[in-house]
């Protein structure tokens, strides 16, 4: 039995001539014969009983006909949803996220993608570093957002987004009065960083130049994520260096400088993806995502 066999079954059941069936179907009679005989054989049973002006349904026929319409409707949508996936219109595209990547860029890139390709389920997966890689690579994600992503075999990693480094601070200290920040003024401040992983991150940057600055780090408290840290922040605990999203939280009690540092530039926001990965769904979120960066650039250069 196959799809055609059904086509022309149904529409000699409803015609119950062979003549007007065929005609409906833009074909001769004898292939329409021979579709229906080969059905026949097919499902071990006669399916019409012949008569001097045309055929009906057999008991066998009658069963058929009821189970064959839903029988094309589910093929018809099967061809429909397999063709919108192979256009990257339908199917499920796995994410990974941190904490603070929802803060900025990445909302406006999964709101445009969503908007484009509204039958495509996103999912979502909070992890940090890490855990996007090996998600990754074990293709349980299809692709992740992180900064400061290591080199690693497999792994291909762009831009999405460049990112000012501010100080966040009690609304308090005595250095809201400044405009601007450097690393010499925030020398022995009590100093909160995340994320306090053992890959290389912020911390690791935050730390990294200190040392190339010369001056003094203290650390009163390393968590895990922005959110965290910024809490601490508002509670009066200390100073954070984060990122420009960061300032979107908007904790209260909490002020923000930009820092000016030549060890601490602006920081890359990449996604990271499987080398090789031939995915529809993949590419079309690499194109909208490389379509984003390039018109931020633009209007950041003017």
């Amino acid at each position: 039995m196959n799809l055609r066999q059904l086509r022309y079954f149904l529409a000699l059941a409803q015609d119950k001539n062979f003549g007007r069936a065929a005609e409906r179907l833009h074909i001769s009679q004898p292939p329409l014969t021979r579709q229906i005989r080969a059905l026949e054989q097919s499902v071990g049973a006669q399916l019409f009983h012949r008569t001097p002006k045309g055929v009906e349904l057999t008991e066998v026929g009658k069963v058929l006909l009821e189970e064959a319409p839903n029988l094309l409707a589910v093929a018809q949508r099967t061809q429909e949803r397999v063709q919108r996936s192979a256009q990257g219109l339908a199917g499920r595209l796995d994410i990974g996220l941190f904490t603070s990547s929802v803060l900025d860029v990445i909302p406006r890139i999964l709101t445009s993608f969503h908007a484009q390709r509204p039958d495509v389920q996103l999912g979502l997966h909070t992890m940090n570093k890490p855990q996007q890689i090996e998600a990754l690579l074990e293709r349980r994600i299809d692709i992740g957002f992180n900064r400061l992503v290591p080199i690693t075999p497999g792994i291909r990693v762009e831009v999405v987004a460049r990112e000012r480094m501010l100080v966040a601070l009690p609304k308090n200290h005595a250095l809201c009065t400044h405009e601007t920040l450097s690393l010499a003024e925030l020398e022995d401040q009590p100093m909160i960083v995340y994320p306090n992983l053992p890959v290389s991150g912020l911390a690791q940057k935050v730390a990294e130049a200190f040392r190339r600055e010369e001056r003094r780090l203290h650390v009163v408290q390393e968590v895990e994520d922005v959110l965290t840290s910024l809490s601490l922040v508002s509670a009066g605990f200390g100073v954070c260096i984060t990122t420009a999203p960061a300032a979107r939280l908007g904790l209260p009690n909490v002020v923000y400088r930009p820092l000016y540092s030549p060890w601490l530039p602006d920081i890359e926001l990449n996604c990271l993806y499987r080398e090789g990965d031939r995915s529809i769904l993949l590419n079309e979120m690499l194109t909208l995502i490389r379509t984003i960066e390039s018109a931020d650039a633009d209007r950041a250069a003017c």
